[in-house]
């Protein structure tokens, strides 16, 4: 089994436009693919990505400390293991379950609402760039308890900490642009976090400050790690899924009525969607030891990269898995928000996603309002539709169409539940 297909290219502009389209080729023919220029292996097949996922002491996140805790100003969640990640990831969780999880659905409803209602008259939106983007946004601001004002500048600097984590080859003059956002946003979370200290209210930042590990409270440097952790894996994924939910749909109108008629096939429309196209597309690991996949070796030391894409589209696991169906049997859509899922979109083991039930919640909360109101969706005319990203990837932009509101009889923004 060759360690790499020398046609292939995950670094390529010809994989950029399209990975999906390769994913097959190099699960058959270099399911452990070299690529040179940036000393990594990449894996494609279900089986050795959820290996990887899963035993945390072979395959560790010793990456991160290079890829992630520079702009991250110190060590993250999946960094952690044994007592301080249970702990620390218990406080996380909590955050975002239970009790909490319904007040976020609140402020998921209303920011939505807010966002919506202008263009319900005029029957056209982008739901990335009008809608998507700045509700993810607005929401982790809410669940971090920031100033909502301060939405634009923390979206450009969590920006630079995004790009800096999922660049795979970044320029020298991108890299310092990125560790400048970083700098900028570390320096504007400080007072807020010494605020919280003195001053603690019931938002994530108060918990964090609250919370002792061992006895000892958490440092400024350790919240701002967790906060600029949570800020960028709640505002990355949300808006990609959300828009990449409506485009499947409306390009699968028989099941697009279905789930019209019936709200119950939401949650398995959004697990579909985060199955056959994960808005994380690479998760890092480092093998501690040499580590064997079928005829190939990866050594030591070596950085392993998980193609989450390839592995969610293994026909070893799901039939027919370049489809989009929201009926499919071998998806389990009661699991598919827990530890126990059967795709890898929100990674697998100890360092699974720690956010996969709030995800669900925004998700199905903003498709459950959306859908009613967009009548008739469909792609704007002379629309090009295209994707970008490598390591996190979704559409550039959504132009949709849809039945103006005014047109059904109804006035501007009626019928939005806040």
């Amino acid at each position: 089994m060759p360690l790499a297909d020398p046609d292939v290219s995950v670094l390529s502009e010809d994989f950029a436009a399209d990975p999906s389209r390769w994913f097959a080729r190099l699960r058959e023919r270099a399911p452990v693919h070299y690529e040179p220029a940036i000393d990594s292996y990449f894996l494609s097949r279900h089986e050795d990505v959820r290996r990887v996922l899963t035993d945390h002491e072979a395959f560790t996140t010793e990456t991160l400390q290079v890829r992630a805790e520079p702009v991250m100003r110190g060590r993250v969640l999946a960094q952690m293991t044994g007592a301080e990640h249970t702990a620390k990831r218990k406080i996380v969780v909590r955050a975002l379950t239970g009790r909490a999880l319904q007040d976020h659905v609140h402020a998921v409803r209303a920011n939505a609402a807010e966002l919506i209602a202008p263009f319900l008259p005029e029957g056209r939106i982008d739901l990335v760039g009008d809608f998507g983007k700045p509700l993810a946004v607005r929401v982790t601001l809410a669940v971090l308890g920031l100033d909502p004002e301060d939405r634009e500048r923390v979206a450009a600097w969590n920006s630079g900490v995004v790009e800096f984590i999922t660049g795979l080859d970044l320029s020298p003059e991108r890299r310092r642009h990125c560790l400048d956002c970083a700098e900028q946003l570390e320096a504007y979370l400080r007072p807020v976090i010494e605020q919280r200290r003195r001053d603690p209210g019931e938002d994530l930042i108060s918990q964090l400050c609250a919370a002792e590990f061992d006895g000892v409270a958490m440092s400024d440097r350790d919240v701002t790690a967790l906060v600029v952790n949570v800020l960028a894996a709640a505002t990355e994924p949300a808006d990609k899924t959300l828009a990449l939910l409506f485009k499947h749909l409306i390009d699968h109108p028989e099941q697009l009525a279905e789930v019209r008629r019936d709200p119950e096939l939401l949650p398995a429309a959004i697990a579909e969607t985060l199955r056959l196209t994960p808005p994380v597309q690479l998760v890092p690991r480092r093998a501690e030891a040499d580590a064997v996949f079928g005829d190939a070796t990866v050594p030591a030391g070596a950085t392993i990269f998980c193609m989450i894409g390839a592995a969610n589209r293994d026909p070893e696991v799901f039939t027919a898995p370049d489809t989009f169906d929201i009926h499919r049997p071998d998806l389990g859509t009661a699991r598919s928000f827990t530890a126990a899922a059967q795709h890898l979109a929100f990674g697998a083991g100890l360092h699974q996603c720690v956010g996969a039930a709030f995800a669900r919640a925004e998700i199905e909360t903003v498709a459950g309002m959306l859908l009613p109101l967009l009548d008739r969706v469909r792609h704007s005319p002379g629309s090009r539709y295209r994707e970008a990203g490598l390591y996190t990837r979704g559409p550039v932009a959504l132009p949709l169409d849809f039945t103006p509101m005014t047109a059904r009889g109804a006035g501007s923004g009626r019928g939005i539940r806040r």
